[in-house]
């Protein structure tokens, strides 16, 4: 049930005013606009704001009444942001915010400790961390050297990066992919990837062409194609081989 308005928190205005100048100074407070219940006995007025970088902000002065009491008693005074006010965006984490190209050289991305795209290696079947822990003895010496894996990709992680790189201008919908004269599934500059992401992704060793270096997926494409060939009419013409004339000579002429 919405509570209903106090009259007499209603009508203190030049209360609220006075609270809002106290702390934002005259010249910051401008016109009444309204009032807003907040709850039994509870009443909220609002000013605009005149103070420099808080356009459409407001000065919000709350009173409230105890029962049988005639004098509000003020409860808080902030600025809120009106329906036309200059906030800032909405904040998000830095884990979040950063980019692949806003790490340079000796920057860190550490890696949160609950980051769903990494379980222990033991949970995933990892063929080397299996044959570490099915043997006690090899597993100790193992760690004593640093060999294995502690983490390996989760499930969510491998389906997340594989919906990224799908996904990019190395898939099948990238511009150059769909006016490739072939897939890179039949290329032979294509270096497939080994484990449960080689069915859908290679690498392509090409150095002509700008994916050179890159996972692109199984049916992209580009014109550096190895099937790609020029036809015969357009072909470099071939030149002749020299002829040495043994017969007569000029002579050199040094400058």
């Amino acid at each position: 049930m919405r509570a209903r308005p106090d009259a007499a928190l209603v009508s203190a205005v030049d209360d609220a005013r006075a609270a809002a100048v106290s702390a934002g100074g005259a010249e910051h407070v401008g016109e009444h606009q309204g009032h807003r219940v907040e709850g039994e006995r509870v009443v909220s007025h609002l000013f605009a704001s005149s103070r420099p970088g808080y356009r459409g902000w407001q000065w919000s002065v709350t009173l409230a009444r105890a029962p049988r009491q005639k004098v509000p008693t003020v409860d808080e005074v902030v600025l809120v942001p009106g329906a036309d006010a200059v906030v800032a965006p909405a904040w998000v984490p830095w884990s979040e915010r950063v980019r692949p190209d806003d790490v340079g050289p000796g920057d860190l991305v550490p890696i949160r400790v609950d980051d769903p795209r990494l379980v222990p290696a033991w949970l995933t079947g990892d063929p080397a961390t299996e044959a570490l822990r099915d043997d006690t003895a090899v597993r100790q010496v193992s760690d004593e050297l640093g060999l294995g894996r502690e983490q390996v990709l989760s499930l969510e992680g491998r389906d997340s990066a594989a919906e990224r790189w799908y996904d990019s201008d190395r898939g099948p919908a990238a511009p150059i992919a769909t006016t490739a004269p072939g897939r890179c599934i039949g290329c032979g500059f294509l270096v497939r990837l080994a484990g449960p992401l080689g069915p859908l992704f290679g690498v392509c060793a090409n150095a002509q062409v700008a994916d050179d270096g890159s996972v692109v997926s199984l049916d992209h494409g580009c014109g550096g194609h190895s099937d790609v060939r020029l036809p015969s009419n357009r072909q470099p013409e071939k030149l002749p081989d020299p002829v040495i004339d043994t017969m007569s000579h000029e002579p050199l002429v040094w400058d």
